[in-house]
C-alpha cells in the first residue's frame, strides 16, 4: 500500500475522530433522556464539535448528558487545537520520541513551511492554550457559580471556556446561547478576549510573547518593538482590527433601530452588543441577538466576516485573514500598476497570491454548490440558506434557526461542509491529488485583453 503523505494523513485523522465521537454520542448514556440519539445528530453533533463549527441539531445543555457534553468538548478541544498537535503532545508526556514524519506532520498542520523548532512549538502552544482557557474559566466562574451554583457553575464555566477559545460556539448555560447575557461586560468580555485569542494563531501569539519579553527585561521601546514584529503578526494584528472595528460600526448603524435586536437596548449595550457579533462572526459561534432578527444589511456584513474567519495557524476557520489581505493589496498593486503586492515596506512573494486566489475560489465553489443544493433539497429560503451554508464553511455555527429543521439530506450537507471547512477544501484537493512527477512544460507566454 503506498505511504500517504502528511496531508492525507491529516484528514483521515479529523475523519476517523469525528466517527468514533459520533459512535459515542449514539450511545444511551450520552443523553439526558437515557435513549439512543439518532446516528445522523450524532454525526452532525461530532462534526460540529470536531470542526469547531457549533451548529447543532440538538440543544448541548437540554439534549447531552454529564458523559455526552464530555465527548463534545473532547472533540473540540481536539478539533481546536489539531489532531496531530493533541497526538504529538501525548507522544511528549509518554516519553515517544518525535520522529521525522511527526515533524511533517505537525508543520504541514500548522501550515508553516519550516521543520525548526516544531516540537518545542507544540509544547508551547499546549501550555499556552491552558493557561488562556483556565484563565477564562476562572472569570466565567464569577458568573456562573452564583448562577447555577459551584458544582454546575464551575462545569459551565471550563466548558464555555475552551469552546470559546477553540472557536466553537457551544454553550450549556442557555437554550438561546448568550443572548441573556446581551449586556453583561463579564460575559462579553471574556469571551471576546478568547475568541480573539484562539483566532489570531499561534506563530503570532509567539512573535508577540517574544515581543512582550523584550519590553519587559531589555526596556526596548513600544515603537521599536512594534518595528521588530513578524511581517505575518504585522499583517494579522493590523487586518483583525479594521475587520472588528468594521463590522462593528456598520452592525451598530444597521442595527440601532431594530427593536428585535439592539433598538431597546442603551447607547453602551448597542456597541458593546455590535462589538460582540463582530466578533463572533470571525468563526465563534455565540450569539447575544438574534441571528434571525438581524436586517439584511447586518447579515450581509456578517456573512462577509465570516468568510474571512481568523488567521493561519489558530482555531478560527474561514479563508484567513492574511489570504484577504494579499487579495486586497494585490487590487491596490493592480490600480497602482505596480508589479509586486507590498504590505509594510516588505515584498509578498507571487506564489502566495496563486494559493489566495485557489482558497478564495475553492471556498466560493463549495459554497455556492451547498448552497445551491441546501435549496433544492431543503427547500429553506435564500438568505436563511446562504447564512447556515457560509457559517458552516467558516465553522462559525451563527444560525437564522434553519438547523434544528433541517431534513437529513439538509444535514448531510451541512456535515460535508463543515469537514471542508475545517480542513480547508484546497487542502483535501492537495491531500487526494497525486504529485506530477514528470518535469514541468514551461510553454510560451501569451498576453490577454481583461
Amino acid at each position: 500500500m503506498k505511504e500517504l503523505r502528511p496531508i492525507q494523513i491529516i484528514l483521515l485523522g479529523f475523519f476517523i475522530t469525528i466517527f468514533a465521537g459520533s459512535i459515542l454520542l449514539t450511545l444511551p448514556i450520552a443523553a439526558k433522556s437515557g435513549q439512543a440519539t439518532s446516528y445522523i445528530d450524532a454525526l452532525f453533533t461530532a462534526t460540529t464539535s470536531v470542526c469547531v463549527t457549533g451548529l447543532v441539531v440538538e440543544t448541548t445543555m437540554t439534549h447531552w448528558s454529564l458523559f455526552g457534553q464530555v465527548v463534545i468538548l473532547l472533540l473540540v478541544q481536539i478539533g481546536g487545537l489539531g489532531v496531530v498537535t493533541i497526538t504529538t503532545g501525548m507522544f511528549y508526556v509518554l516519553g515517544r520520541r518525535i520522529t521525522l514524519g511527526n515533524r511533517m506532520l505537525i508543520q504541514e498542520s500548522l501550515g508553516l513551511n519550516t521543520l525548526t523548532g516544531l516540537v518545542p512549538l507544540v509544547k508551547k502552544i499546549i501550555l499556552g492554550t491552558a493557561i488562556v482557557e483556565g484563565a477564562g474559566a476562572v472569570l466565567y466562574a464569577t458568573q456562573f457559580i452564583p448562577e447555577f451554583g459551584v458544582g454546575y457553575g464551575i462545569w459551565a464555566a471550563v466548558f464555555n471556556s475552551i469552546s470559546a477559545f477553540c472557536n466553537a460556539g457551544m454553550d450549556i448555560v442557555k437554550e438561546d446561547s448568550f443572548r441573556s447575557y446581551v449586556t453583561n461586560p463579564v460575559i462579553n468580555f471574556t469571551t471576546m478576549a478568547l475568541i480573539v485569542l484562539g483566532g489570531l494563531g499561534f506563530i503570532v501569539w509567539k512573535d508577540l510573547w517574544q515581543s512582550m519579553k523584550k519590553l519587559i527585561k531589555e526596556k526596548i521601546p513600544v515603537k521599536r518593538i512594534v518595528q521588530q514584529l513578524k511581517f505575518q503578526t504585522k499583517i494579522v494584528l493590523s487586518i483583525s482590527t479594521f475587520l472588528i472595528l468594521f463590522g462593528t460600526v456598520l452592525i451598530f448603524l444597521f442595527e440601532y433601530h431594530n427593536p428585535a435586536t439592539m433598538g431597546n437596548l442603551s447607547l453602551p449595550g448597542k456597541v458593546m452588543a455590535s462589538l460582540f457579533q463582530a466578533v463572533t462572526t470571525r468563526t465563534a459561534g455565540f450569539e447575544t441577538v438574534a441571528q434571525g432578527a438581524l436586517t439584511d444589511a447586518s447579515s450581509l456584513v456578517s456573512m462577509f466576516l465570516m468568510i474571512i474567519g481568523g488567521s493561519p495557524a489558530g482555531t478560527a476557520g474561514g479563508v484567513k485573514t492574511v489570504t484577504f489581505a494579499i487579495l486586497i493589496f494585490c487590487v491596490i498593486s493592480a490600480a497602482k500598476q505596480e508589479e509586486s503586492i507590498s504590505l509594510f515596506k516588505r515584498r509578498v512573494p507571487g506564489n502566495l497570491l496563486s494559493k489566495a486566489l485557489a482558497i478564495i475560489v475553492i471556498n466560493l465553489m463549495v459554497l455556492m454548490t451547498s448552497v445551491l443544493l441546501l435549496l433544492v433539497f431543503d427547500h429553506g429560503n435564500f438568505m436563511e440558506s446562504c447564512y447556515e451554508c457560509v457559517s458552516a464553511l467558516g465553522t462559525v455555527g451563527l444560525t437564522k434557526g434553519l438547523t434544528p429543521n433541517l431534513t437529513i439530506a439538509g444535514k448531510v450537507i451541512i456535515i460535508i461542509t463543515m469537514y471542508l471547512g475545517r480542513v480547508g477544501p484546497i487542502s483535501m484537493a492537495i491531500g487526494f491529488s497525486q504529485k506530477n512527477k514528470k518535469k514541468q512544460v514551461m510553454y510560451p507566454e501569451q498576453d490577454l485583453i481583461l
